[in-house]
């Protein structure tokens, strides 16, 4: 053979070796940039706060890294958490309302095993700021404001005429309806109308008997919100609405207690039904707009993502969200002592959720 042509073939072969040896190589580092050691929580902006708390005090007081969370609402939370097994997807949500039985079955679907935390409780707020009016509220005020169609007095329905406070209940202001609110993906949107919307439904015999009638017709009225600009959907930044607020003293903004009890310097809550949205009045079920808070871990990803169980504990330790805890002080309304410790056994257990 000619000794050129050994050379060349020789040069070629270092180039091969060179070649695959630079793609194992380049394959491990994109395995290993695949890999995290963060965990990944998305959710509720009313947990928000609370978890984001729990995650800084974590990164401050173990070996592992801070976990990273993202405000995307309960629903978009949900979404993305359900969507698989795999460190693309996160390990945790947090939701201002329970799981539905719809999430829960795309869970099931993509092999996704749940374990439920229920943290605590809050209050969903009717707000405006210090300088602007007082409002005294029922829920049949909220329906009559913000509901999409109301009953017309002789057994029908129609579009809401309602253009001022004062148009709803004589003895309120008379100012404008401007009211700031979640979107329908937000879990304060959700248990809103669940627990305000159809509360103040139900004070019409008409729609009280739809209700015992045909429930999902009652809550097709009960829910739909109106959309005429008397109600802005102001997204998932609670904060921002807080900000708007401020500069607009006419209107009010529906979040949760927590950034009430944050903001109280600048906003003040309207009573509901004569009782005003404070810690005791949530905690002892007077307060009629309250509901209960959660995160979901996927059972899947623990032992893969460091920390997750070891987050858990942290979440559910009594100097966390008991009564003396530091979730308090952010607004955090407590389980009850039997609960708390019912719920701690059962996430740090990691017991799967069956609906």
């Amino acid at each position: 053979m000619d000794w050129r042509k050994t050379v060349k073939l020789k040069n070629f072969a270092q180039i091969l070796s060179v070649t695959a040896s630079f793609a194992v190589a380049s394959f491990a580092m994109v395995g290993a940039a695949q890999a995290r050691d963060q965990i990944q929580i998305v959710g509720s902006s009313t947990v928000f706060p609370f978890s984001t708390a729990v995650a800084e005090r974590f990164g401050q007081t173990t070996s592992f890294n801070t976990p990273v969370v993202e405000s995307t609402g309960s629903g978009g939370g949900m979404k993305l958490f359900c969507a698989g097994v795999g460190l693309q997807h996160p390990d945790i949500t947090n939701a201002s309302r329970r799981i539905k039985e719809s999430e829960f079955g795309k869970c099931s679907d993509n092999g996704i095993t749940i374990t439920e935390v229920k943290i605590g409780f809050d209050g969903i707020v009717l707000a405006n700021a210090k300088g602007g009016a007082e409002f005294y509220l029922t829920t049949r005020d909220i329906f009559l404001a913000l509901a999409k169609q109301i009953p017309d007095g002789n057994g029908g329905l129609i579009d809401n005429p309602n253009t001022t406070w004062a148009d709803v209940n004589p003895q309120l202001p008379d100012l404008r309806i401007e009211v700031l609110g979640p979107p329908p993906t937000s879990g304060t949107r959700d248990a809103f109308v669940e627990l305000a919307m159809e509360a103040g439904a139900k004070t019409f015999d008409e729609l009280k008997a739809l209700r015992g009638e045909d429930k999902q017709a009652f809550k097709a009225i009960a829910h739909a919100i109106r959309e005429d600009g008397a109600f802005v959907e102001a997204g998932e930044n609670d904060n921002l609405i807080v900000q708007k607020l401020v500069a607009n003293p006419n209107a009010i903004g529906i979040f949760g207690f927590s950034f009430l009890d944050q903001n109280a310097d600048r906003l003040k809550g309207a009573i509901v039904d004569g009782n005003a949205p404070s810690f005791d009045n949530i905690a002892g079920g007077a307060y009629p707009i309250s509901r209960s808070l959660y995160f979901y871990v996927k059972q899947e990803h623990v032992g893969t993502v460091p920390g997750i169980a070891e987050f858990i504990a942290e979440f559910t330790n009594e100097g966390t969200w008991g009564p003396d805890g530091y979730l308090v002080d952010k607004g955090l309304i407590p389980l009850p002592d039997a609960d708390r410790e019912a719920v701690r056994n059962s996430a740090t257990g990691l017991a799967p959720l069956a609906m």
